[in-house]
């Protein structure tokens, strides 16, 4: 036992209330009194075992450690000068041995801050670099482009089989559509509107007759499936095609894909900041009123900028109009959309990009306004 942790002994025959022995003054001895004085009581208690080392440990604890525990043993002080401590408080020193540390304030709970839902930085950096290879393709060669619009259509024809197969049953087939898709999308570009309808015709009698290898089972819902995807990916798509064989097709399909893409931020951004009253609930809950006026003014905006600048013989008013369209049928197409989404039962169509979900979620906008922006150009300035 190390008595120096109690503090040094009285002087020899000094009363107190540590009592006396023939070893000296021993801890736990009854105060002298009235009470105290019959012979048989005894004079000594056995001594606890206290260790050395703190309960607390570390500089950064001492604070704490003053706060809660008081007495001799607890003392900061050298053992030389606890010998005056008072006999009142050593009572308590027993008691606040093993104290419990005092249970940390929990922190605050953050506040909530409004979500957009999606990962914002994943969205910017795949939108950018879709971006980057688009642009690229557009004014390189004519071709290249026309190869990118092939792939994301065999791409986004494989999305909408796939979750029709998995959350419906239904079994669309796939290598008639693909194989298809690609031929409509060049036919477009080389043949226009004559040679798109054509390939349409000639996809849609390839599903039917592929189907007809497999039970009958079925085989109405599966080749409706098919025609309405060949109709819904790859038809629509060949208007993009279409709007490049101008002279200056790049630059309306520049135009094309710039109007989509600001009526779909201006939508994004006023509905997340302003959007207060719901456009379609039972559709999409996350679209409002606000929403699509930021888009059709965006788009106004940006339509009136890009038929001034970018189009030849546009004009601005024309511009007005063609955002205002554009707006329109980029919110109709992303409801149809969301539509089929939430008849599936999903959120995504995919999880091919990064914060956007699949190709077909980026395509649902663009399908639908690719014929609106090919009509209206064809209109203002003609189709050379």
């Amino acid at each position: 036992m190390n008595d120096s942790s109690w503090g040094a002994p009285p002087a020899a025959g000094q009363a107190g209330y540590w009592g006396t022995s023939e070893r000296g003054p021993v801890q736990g001895a009854a105060p002298a009194g009235p009470a105290y004085d019959a012979p048989e009581a005894p004079h000594t208690r056995p001594m606890p075992i206290v260790p050395d080392v703190p309960v607390y440990g570390g500089d950064q604890d001492d604070d704490r450690g003053a706060a809660r525990l008081s007495g001799p043993l607890f003392s900061s002080r050298p053992p030389q000068s606890r010998t005056h401590d008072t006999p009142q408080a050593r009572p308590f020193e027993a008691a606040s041995q093993n104290p419990e540390p005092m249970p940390d304030a929990p922190p605050p709970a953050p506040q909530q801050k409004k979500s957009a839902g999606r990962d914002l930085g994943a969205a910017i950096g795949v939108g950018v670099g879709l971006g980057v290879v688009i642009v690229a393709s557009l004014f390189v060669v004519k071709a290249v482009f026309v190869g990118v619009v092939a792939v994301a259509v065999v791409v986004g024809l494989w999305e909408l089989t796939k979750r029709l197969e998995e959350r419906k049953g239904i079994n669309a087939p796939l290598v008639p559509l693909a194989l298809g898709g690609a031929a409509m999308v060049v036919a477009g570009y080389v043949r226009g509107a004559e040679g798109a309808w054509v390939a349409m015709a000639l996809t849609a009698l390839a599903v039917l007759v592929w189907r007809m290898t497999e039970p009958p089972e079925g085989y109405l819902k599966d080749v409706t499936a098919g025609v309405f995807a060949a109709f819904y990916v790859p038809f629509l798509a060949t208007f993009v095609a279409m709007m490049l064989t101008a002279d200056d097709g790049p630059w309306r399909v520049l135009t094309f894909l710039l109007l989509t893409v600001v009526s779909d931020t201006g939508a994004y951004a006023v509905g997340w900041r302003f959007g207060k009253t719901k456009l379609a609930p039972r559709i999409s809950p996350g679209k409002t009123r606000e929403g699509l006026l930021g888009a059709v003014g965006f788009a106004m905006v940006a339509g009136a900028l890009c038929m001034q600048f970018l189009i030849d013989d546009g004009s601005w008013w024309q511009g007005l109009l063609l955002g205002l369209a554009v707006a329109a049928s980029a919110t109709l197409g992303d409801l149809g959309e969301s539509m089929i989404k939430r008849d599936l039962g999903i959120k995504d169509m995919g999880t091919l990009l990064p914060g956007h979900g699949g190709i077909m979620d980026r395509l649902d906008s663009l399908l639908p306004t690719a014929p609106v922006v090919w009509l209206l150009l064809v209109l203002f300035v003609g189709s050379g």
